[in-house]
This record gives C-alpha cells, sequence and structure tokens, in this order.
C-alpha cells in the first residue's frame, strides 16, 4: 500500500530525537485558557489504506447485504452479533465504545461519503483527503493547517497550532501554522543522565536549542503521562497497541491549558484485501484499536470532552461484493465516524443508495451521497467559526458548492 509519508530534511534546530518528540512546541506561544468559556478542539484521525464501511457499520436492513458481503457480513445473531444502532444499521461488534457513545447520543455515523475522487490509488486518494483539493498532486499543505492558519490572529486556538501524531507530520496537517510533532516512543528511554547532559551542553552552546530541548522534554513527559499510570505498549501506528498509545500521548497534550486545540493522527493498516475477516479476523483487530482509541480521548481529555469532536476518515471504502480471497477491493463510498462530547449525536446520517447491481458505483462499490468535505466544513464552521467563502476558497479550494453540513455539532 502507498501512504503519503513526508520526507523529513532534520537538522538539529528542527529535529531532536528524545523519545520519540519533535519539538515545535518551544516555539508555540503559551495562553491560559479563559475561564467559564466554550474551548473547542477538533482531532482528526486517518485511516490509510482505505476502510470497510460496509463492514464498520453493516446496513442489516438492507436485504441485498448478506448477498454481496458474503461470509464476512455482519449479523444480529450468532455468537459475535453486531451492535444495533438503529432499525437498518449496526455497528462492529469490536467497537463497544463507540457504540457506548452513540446511545449517549455523543457520537454518529455519516454513510456513503467519500470525497470527489472516484480512482482506486492509495497515494491519490490519501492526497485528495488529506490535501483537501479537487483532485491529487497538491501534495504542499493539508486543509487541516489551512484551517489553523485561516483562524484569526486574536481567536484562541490559532497560537496553540496543532499538534501531528507519528513518526512524521500526516499531509493534512502540514503547512504555515505551527505544528508540534509527537510519537509515541520506540526506542528505550535516553534517561534523565542524558538529557541534563545535552541540556548542560546546549545551555552552553546553543541557548535556543536548549530551550526547544526543554519543551520537547516537558511534551514527552506529558505525552507519555509519566506518574500518571500510562503504560508504555509495543507496536506501530498499525496495531491496536499503537492506536491506543498514540490516542493516550495526544490527549494529554491537547487536554493541557497551553496545548494544541486540533490534532491529527494517522493510522495504517488498513487495507483488507485479503483474509479481512468478518466479525472476527484482521479487520476486527483493527476497528478495536481505532475504538480503543476513541476511549483513550474521552478519558484522558476529562472535562474537555465536552467541547471535542473526533472524527475518522479514510481516502475512500471497498467493494461491496467480496474476492475470492475473502477480502475486498478497493471501492468508493464508506463510513465517516463522528464522536465526542460536542457531536450531536445518536443518528446514522445517510442518504442511503442501495447495494443492487443497479445502485452501485460503476456496478461493484456502495455510491457516495455525501461528500466528506461537506461534513469536514460543517464541524469546521460550527466548532471555529470558519466562514462558508474561507472554507471554499482557501481550506478547501475551489469547493464552494459544497456546502457545510448543518448540525454535527451539539
Amino acid at each position: 500500500m502507498n501512504s503519503l509519508c513526508e520526507r523529513p530534511h532534520p537538522s538539529r534546530r528542527a529535529v531532536l530525537l528524545a523519545g520519540g518528540a519533535l519539538f515545535g512546541w518551544a516555539y508555540l506561544p503559551r495562553f491560559a485558557r479563559a475561564a467559564g468559556t466554550r474551548d473547542p478542539r477538533l482531532v482528526v484521525l486517518v485511516l490509510r489504506g482505505a476502510l470497510d464501511g460496509l463492514s464498520t457499520v453493516a446496513p442489516v436492513g438492507d436485504p441485498d447485504y448478506r448477498g454481496s458481503h458474503g461470509d464476512i457480513a455482519l449479523v444480529l445473531d450468532g455468537p459475535h452479533p453486531a451492535l444495533p444502532l438503529d432499525g437498518f444499521f449496526a455497528l462492529h461488534p469490536a467497537m463497544p465504545t463507540f457504540a457506548r457513545l452513540f446511545q449517549a447520543r455523543q457520537a454518529l455515523v455519516v454513510h456513503a461519503a467519500a470525497t470527489g475522487y472516484r480512482e482506486r490509488s492509495h497515494f491519490d486518494g490519501q492526497d485528495v483527503l488529506e490535501s483537501g483539493f479537487p483532485g491529487p498532486g497538491h501534495t504542499a499543505t493539508g486543509w487541516l493547517n489551512r484551517a489553523l492558519a485561516a483562524l484569526p490572529a486574536g481567536d484562541r486556538v490559532a497560537p496553540q497550532g496543532g499538534l501531528a501524531v507519528g513518526p512524521s507530520t500526516p499531509l493534512v496537517m502540514r503547512g504555515a501554522a505551527p505544528v508540534l510533532g509527537w510519537a509515541p516512543q520506540v526506542l528505550p528511554d535516553a534517561g534523565d543522565d542524558l538529557a541534563a547532559r545535552l541540556l548542560d551542553l546546549y545551555d552552553h552552546r546553543d541557548p535556543v536549542l536548549a530551550s526547544a530541548l526543554r519543551r520537547g522534554l516537558e511534551a514527552e513527559r506529558m505525552a507519555a503521562g509519566d506518574g500518571m499510570g500510562m503504560t508504555r505498549r509495543k507496536g506501530g501506528l498499525d496495531s491496536a497497541a499503537g492506536m491506543r498509545q498514540a490516542a493516550e500521548g495526544a490527549a494529554r497534550l491537547i487536554a493541557a491549558d497551553d496545548g494544541p486545540r486540533v490534532a491529527a493522527l494517522a493510522f495504517d493498516g488498513w487495507d483488507t484485501h485479503v483474509n479481512e475477516g468478518g466479525a472476527t479476523g484482521r479487520l476486527a483487530t483493527l476497528l478495536g484499536g481505532l475504538d480503543g482509541a476513541f476511549a483513550a480521548f474521552e478519558s484522558g481529555l476529562g472535562s474537555h470532552w465536552k467541547d471535542t469532536i473526533v472524527v475518522a476518515v479514510t481516502e475512500f471504502g471497498r467493494t461491496a461484493r467480496i474476492n475470492g480471497t475473502e477480502g475486498t477491493d478497493h471501492g468508493t463510498g464508506t463510513v465517516m465516524l463522528l464522536a465526542g462530547g460536542a457531536v450531536k449525536g445518536g443518528r446514522v446520517v445517510a442518504d442511503w443508495p442501495g447495494l443492487k447491481i443497479a445502485q452501485l458505483h460503476e456496478g461493484r462499490d456502495l455510491k457516495p451521497t455525501t461528500d466528506v468535505r461537506s461534513v469536514l466544513k460543517g464541524l469546521l464552521a460550527d466548532q471555529f467559526g470558519l466562514s462558508p467563502m474561507v472554507l471554499g476558497s482557501t481550506v478547501f479550494p475551489d469547493s464552494l458548492p459544497v456546502q457545510p453540513l448543518a448540525g454535527l455539532v451539539a
């Protein structure tokens, strides 16, 4: 699978590898949150590899669902029943946290969603999803960073910049707005003694770098939850443990009064061509990790959860019919998952197109009826007050006809 990976050009002033933290934090102004006012946060989870939306939120009420999705179709009975959301859709059993939030009206699903991209290249699909442009080839900046840069100078969200979680900054968060980078630790701890010696060295030879190192170590301690009961786990961001660990660290950073209010995390590994599995198996393991990430944000954000929205997006969906290797091929329409105390939840938002052959996109894919950009525009408008003009020309260029979807935020 192709994924958009930044090719870093590290210098000692730009990157300090200590516990996986990249220390842009040192250059971000610090502002105390005004007491008693709304303090919105937005977290974007990019699921790279194309999520099977029909296996994540199954249209069990569609008479053509089981016939097309075959042995991996979810059912409402048996040893691993799907979790009913309403009379038509049911959630994968690996996602009990999301189901609980849905019942508490703190989560919703947007089904049959897609960007404007209609080909099936992972690389190009991720480019379109993360850049926010109508087509591939615009890889310099991402829509989330441009949204931050478009906020008024006096806005409380803008000075804190954004948070990028992963070994490289996801495209969606690249751009002019300041970004703190952090990745879950993979290498062994350097130790307090080494950190102290480095600080002493840089204090004498490079005070700017010394300041960056101090701030970076502070960010790493906060993200790692030192002394707060957080357990370090092994595994990359394509593993269930890695997803949860990344979310735990990100939650600690964006929960801080002087921390970023906007974050992006990229989770790889969602390409399920072979042995996808149904209620159990490979996809179930990945969805369990995603569910764990939602749980980590809920618990880690504490009182800030009420003002937060976490949205999971993917470059495109997968075919309605399974292939000969018990997997699914590259498709089109899929799901977006939204959770948070600021979500007007308890709903599946869908103009359902149906799964009969004649109703499928090109006779094979779930036909998209909702533009991903309309959902993201609705969140940015209601969370941060960005205007339709800014959203349609700057954040998502050349998209003025795509109107923000209203009513997603409580």
